[in-house]
């Protein structure tokens, strides 16, 4: 069985006399993208700042590949890259002094510097950027920086708080891209308060509201969670509800529009194929069928309720 490279156990702070997080427990694999999701104050940062070593925990423990972090610091942290949600760049620094310094910073060699910086620049696509000054950077072309740093040393596990804060639509499709090609040789985590990001990246998911663990399993799992499911199917010529209502797993309709309804099913994976055979069949021209995205936010406001009622009993 494949070694993780994070383990948390009991992992529990406080500031002052209140517990930021409580009892969070938690195991990654070598490879891939999980999403760390929660409301701004449910306990993420407080949780990444201390599996990358910023941040000393109250109770519990937590091991990047097998190191306690807390017990030997140095090794464990030489397995970690991180960027924080205001990336710590220094905007007078070209792109190689900054990299330079980074390097530095993770006691990298000198032998090995050069090849290493050379690497992250072209994983990031910003070799053509060398020579200038971040600060004459876009923001998209900042942020790669910022993930070069976080990968120049080559760590097993890179963290990624908020990495796609403030980025034009375009630039957030060129950090995913750059985050899944990261992930193919290394574990990720993904941290957002934003649904669609984490849904568009991530495979696995934990989600902790009120500084507890309240989700952790697949992302389809996620999707899943709430009954009803349902559909958003747009047709040409849209068949009466009870026409619908004979395909299997479906159990409810509503119209919307001359062409447009929503469908409620059982949690079937296979309706999509069903509801499309039977369009071709029938010649309702089916042009679109979506899940219904409002219930991913319906599951967030699920699952943060119930943390609540948790917290409170």
């Amino acid at each position: 069985m494949q070694e993780s490279i994070l383990k948390i156990k009991h992992l529990s702070h406080r500031y002052s006399s209140n517990w930021a997080i409580r009892d969070i427990n938690m195991e990654i694999g070598q490879t891939g993208i999980v999403g760390l999701l929660g409301s701004n104050g449910a306990g993420k940062s407080t949780t990444m700042n201390i599996i990358c070593g910023a941040l000393n925990q109250t109770e519990g423990d937590v091991y990047i590949n097998g190191v306690n972090i807390k017990t030997n610091p140095q090794q464990a942290k030489s397995n970690i890259g991180f960027l924080p949600q205001n990336p710590p760049l220094y905007m007078d620094f070209t792109v190689d002094e900054y990299l330079n310094y980074c390097a530095g910073l993770r006691l990298m060699s000198k032998d090995s510097m050069k090849q290493a910086i050379k690497d992250a620049k072209e994983r990031c696509g910003v070799e053509h950027f060398s020579k200038r000054l971040i600060k004459n950077l876009s923001g998209g072309y900042r942020q790669r920086v910022g993930i070069a740093q976080a990968i120049v040393h080559k760590p097993k596990l890179v963290v990624l708080d908020e990495p796609t804060n403030g980025l034009d639509p375009n630039q957030i499709t060129e950090v995913r891209a750059l985050i899944k090609d990261i992930a193919k040789d290394r574990a990720v985590i993904f941290s957002s308060h934003v649904l669609s990001e984490v849904q568009v990246l991530c495979k696995d998911i934990k989600m902790i509201e009120n500084g507890r663990i309240v989700f952790a399993d697949t992302m389809d799992a996620f999707n899943n969670y709430v009954e009803p499911h349902s559909l958003l199917v747009s047709m040409e010529n849209l068949p009466p509800e009870e026409d619908l209502l004979r395909i299997n797993g479906i159990n409810r309709v509503d119209t919307l529009t001359a062409r447009q309804a929503r469908i409620y099913f059982n949690g079937d994976q296979d309706i999509t194929e069903r509801v499309v055979a039977a369009s071709v069949e029938n010649n309702w021209r089916l042009r679109e069928i979506v899940l219904d995205k409002t219930s991913i936010d319906e599951i967030f406001a699920q699952l943060s309720n119930s943390s609540k009622q948790i917290t409170n009993s």
